[in-house]
């Protein structure tokens, strides 16, 4: 099964940006579905953004405009841009993967985006 490795996250104010990176232990980074969730305390998990191997990304309502999710398959690596950040992007940010025909079913270990007001 594919491992997931995040970093990235930190502490920035309110407007400023972060940029996260998910690296993924597999020869065939190229056929999976990447996407980036978040839980902030109290709340569900939900989904960001996703990027399929082929297809359109998609962007939670939320995000949209600030966030860009993007893959360079020849480093194995998601990439996740947050701009304009606000303190309710605060959250543990989780990168997962889905193969072919398959539900997310590999997560990393989640690193954590703190936004300041």
């Amino acid at each position: 099964q594919v491992q997931l490795v995040e970093s990235g996250g930190g502490l920035v104010q309110a407007g400023g940006s972060l940029r996260l990176s998910c690296a993924a232990s597999t020869r065939t980074f190229e056929r999976y579905s990447m996407g980036w969730f978040r839980q902030a305390p109290g709340k569900e998990r939900e989904l960001v953004a996703s990027i399929p191997r082929i297809g359109r990304t998609y962007y939670n309502d939320a995000v949209k405009g600030r966030f860009t999710i993007s893959r360079d398959n020849g480093k194995n690596t998601v990439y996740l841009q947050m701009n304009s950040l606000e303190p309710e992007d605060t959250a543990v940010y989780y990168c997962a993967a889905a193969a072919p025909g398959a539900s997310w079913n590999a997560w990393g270990q989640g690193t954590q985006v703190t936004v300041s007001s």
